[in-house]
């Protein structure tokens, strides 16, 4: 009998079998050769039951049913791709045997295990684990299939990870949603990254800026010229500071400490997901969900990179031979000069910058494979290039510097001055070309300024023995400054030590079992946070909405803090880790994940009911409501704005919310409708202003979201009122900032223009 290959996608699917069966047959469905039948998957074809496929009394949400804790979890297909699940159940009474082919990674692992569950495949199991989808990967992979029960824990470690979620997300969304009237979504890790950005806004906003006053001096010896900070404790006090600048300025100094080292800087690590997602979010803006989709295409559909969703920035012994073919193969594309420049013999089993073996689990760090890149994107450009240049990095030795920290004493005060000379670029020569600091966003050390430092490439030189002039000193007015709001990829960084502020690199990577989320999750976790109102970006600033304050706090208020801890969530998953390696049980940990669904219902009773205002203003209707779900008053207008708004899914695609503002069971209006003649009401919802004429043909809505700000009802009154607003901080379609004020340029649909 024949072998069955069920990949995760029909692209897999179709790279498999190009690779090993190339004279197969295509039957859309499916691709059949002499030994192998290759099918696919389309992603998630069954998932977990609802609530109401254990009892019909939960298809109405009402908190004295909960908690609900199936005995055992059921599982249903997804409607959308039914019939490739029944071609996989027909394919299989033809075969023998089955191969695992989707994704080498937990959530590739569970989606074969439901499938195999659902349709109660007995058939013997292999499983190809492969790390790029290029044709001798795939054939090397078949050549080397490993037993599928090999991989049994992690089949565990997923399906524990899928039920504790549907436990916590069911019960945590019904008991807050019917507590409060109003649809909260509760999750395992979406509830503590959310706290991570609550918190980190509520101390950026009690946060109180203190002036603060610094000198700094120039000093001249012979030919050198060079700066110095007055070193002491914080001046407060203006005088204080100008006194001191009055006092060394025009004055002899010596020179009181003069300290030399040699420095080496190496390349920075290799990508895993994380610290791609953050570099490019930081360099380009890419949401966590745009990168991982991106590196998704270019390892699926190209095939020019290897795994993307990898947790590791090392590779293993036998990756340095393809590392070193891969060199090769980018000799004659763009990226000749520097591959031809490139050293070979860096790249060795004994460099543990790049290879450390007990570092790397499921996948290796993100590599471009051998294969030239072509027909890709600009976006998929970018993210080629970002891994590239780190790749071709690791070929060239280290950046060398002398570093020079002086200490100047004029009239009794002390200057300190810190030089980095530039001897040679070594393997930052690859980011020459762009502007500098592009390849320094891994660099360890606080976002605060520090002591500075100015980098030379001209020879530095100090006689300590001679004395040096203070040719001028000057008082610098300064302020604290809070914390810096959360961007994508500052709140990767925090997601992934589970929200600790941790700088040493190898303490983090200690605490890459212990995050929130996985590498493959995080994305996906922001995205839902953005999609259920919960908060909202401000260019690449991420800020909580009213609707999240009051979650976290009702949540905290109610005694499940646990449910926002970062540190409890990063304790959950790194117990997930171990079950995946065998060193836990999956029973024990999901007995303890319905003890704490229990408690956080039972917590829930006793809270009291919070006034819907607290969830602001576009909140002030919402319902829980879902497959008859507990009813609240029912708006009945669904127009533009309102309907522009995203679905909210709870644990799972089980409720729709209305976005619409409402008053005694109807919206709450703003303004009148400025489209001549129409007679209409603007009302607020979840993306923008909409007229209560919709029905009628008018077609006007102001969006929330323009020229770089989230507009507020106030100046969306004016804009209706008086067709303008005051003056304000802009940035126009070209990125550029501008102030000016925004004005009605089109009243029959709203549509906005600027106006200096």
């Amino acid at each position: 009998m024949k072998t069955l290959v069920i990949a995760e996608k029909p692209d897999m699917g179709r790279n498999i079998a190009s690779a090993i069966e190339p004279k197969a047959k295509n039957h859309r469905t499916y691709i059949e050769g002499e030994q192998y039948i290759i099918t696919w998957a389309i992603g998630h074809l069954i998932g977990l039951a609802e609530p109401d496929a254990y009892d019909e009394k939960y298809k109405k949400w009402n908190i004295q049913h909960l908690p609900i804790i199936p005995d055992q979890f059921k599982l249903v297909p997804n409607r959308k791709t039914i019939d490739q699940l029944k071609v996989i159940g027909e394919l299989a009474k033809r075969c023998g045997s089955l191969v695992n082919g989707c994704d080498a990674g937990r959530e590739g692992q569970y989606i074969f295990s439901l499938i195999q569950r659902h349709l109660k495949l007995k058939q013997p199991v292999k499983r190809l684990w492969i790390s790029d989808l290029t044709p001798e990967t795939i054939r090397k992979g078949f050549a080397e299939l490993k037993e599928g029960s090999e991989y049994d824990n992690l089949t565990k470690a997923a399906t524990a990870r899928s039920e504790a979620d549907w436990l916590i997300g069911m019960n945590g969304s019904r008991a807050f949603t019917t507590k409060h009237n109003v649809l909260l979504s509760v999750g395992r890790v979406q509830t503590p990254v959310l706290a991570l950005i609550y918190d980190r806004q509520k101390t950026i906003e009690a946060f109180t800026s203190l002036k603060y006053f610094e000198v700094e001096a120039t000093f001249i010896q012979d030919d050198t010229t060079y700066r110095g900070m007055w070193q002491g404790e914080r001046m407060t006090e203006k005088e204080k500071a100008e006194a001191i600048a009055a006092k060394v300025k025009g004055k002899s100094g010596r020179i009181a400490t003069y300290e030399i080292k040699d420095v080496k800087e190496y390349p920075f690590k290799l990508y895993d997901l994380t610290l791609l997602q953050r570099e490019a979010n930081g360099k380009y803006g890419f949401s966590a969900k745009k990168t991982l989709d991106t590196a998704q295409s270019l390892y699926e559909k190209h095939k020019v990179i290897s795994y993307p969703r990898t947790n590791s920035n090392y590779v293993t012994e036998q990756n340095i031979p393809e590392m070193h073919k891969t060199l090769q193969s980018l000799k004659g594309t763009t990226y000749n000069e520097w591959a031809e420049g490139a050293n070979r013999s860096l790249v060795h089993k004994g460099n543990k910058f790049v290879c450390n073996p007990t570092k790397v689990e499921d996948h290796h760090a993100i590599l471009p494979t051998n294969r030239k890149a072509g027909g890709l994107s600009p976006d998929e450009q970018k993210l080629y290039d970002l891994i590239v240049r780190r790749f071709l990095s690791h070929f060239y030795p280290a950046a060398e510097y002398k570093t020079h920290t002086v200490v100047t004493e004029v009239e009794g005060e002390n200057f300190k001055t810190n030089v980095k000379e530039l001897l040679s670029l070594g393997w930052k020569a690859i980011y020459a070309d762009q502007s500098k600091g592009n390849e320094k966003s891994t660099k360890k050390g606080k976002e605060e300024e520090a002591e500075q430092e100015d980098e030379v490439n001209e020879p530095f030189h100090l006689d300590r023995d001679r004395p040096v002039l203070c040719r001028n000193a000057a008082m610098k007015e300064k302020d604290t400054q809070p914390p810096k709001a959360y961007t994508e990829g500052t709140l990767l960084k925090a997601m992934e030590s589970a929200g600790k502020q941790i700088e040493d690199e190898e303490v983090r990577d200690a605490m890459k079992d212990s995050g929130l989320g996985t590498p493959a999750t995080r994305a996906a976790t922001i995205e839902r946070l953005k999609n259920v109102g919960y908060i909202e970006m401000q260019g690449k600033r991420i800020l909580v909405t009213q609707k999240g304050r009051t979650a976290i706090e009702l949540i905290r208020a109610a005694g499940v803090e646990l449910l926002t801890s970062p540190e409890m969530t990063g304790m959950w998953e790194k117990r997930l880790t171990e079950i995946a390696r065998g060193g836990a049980s999956n029973l024990q940990f999901m007995d303890n994940v319905k003890k704490f669904a229990t408690m956080i219902v039972e917590k829930v009773r006793l809270q009291s009911r919070a006034d819907v205002a607290a969830f602001g203003s576009e909140q002030s209707a919402e319902r829980g409501r879902g497959k008859g779900a507990a009813r609240g008053p029912r708006s009945s207008t669904r127009g533009r704005a309102g309907a522009a708004g995203r679905s909210e899914t709870g644990a799972s695609k089980t409720t729709r919310k209305s976005s619409e503002q409402v008053q005694d069971g109807e919206p709450r209006t703003i303004a009148a409708c400025p489209r001549p003649g129409c007679g209409g009401r603007l009302f607020m919802g979840r993306k923008g202003y909409g007229c209560s004429n919709y029905r009628s043909g008018c077609k006007f809505v102001i969006w929330k979201e323009s020229f770089g700000r989230n507009l507020t009802e106030a100046q969306v009154k004016a804009l209706a009122e008086k067709g303008k607003t005051a003056k304000l901080k802009l940035v126009l379609d070209d990125g550029s900032s501008i102030e000016g004020r925004i004005v009605v340029r089109n009243a029959a649909n709203g549509e906005l223009a600027v106006e200096n």
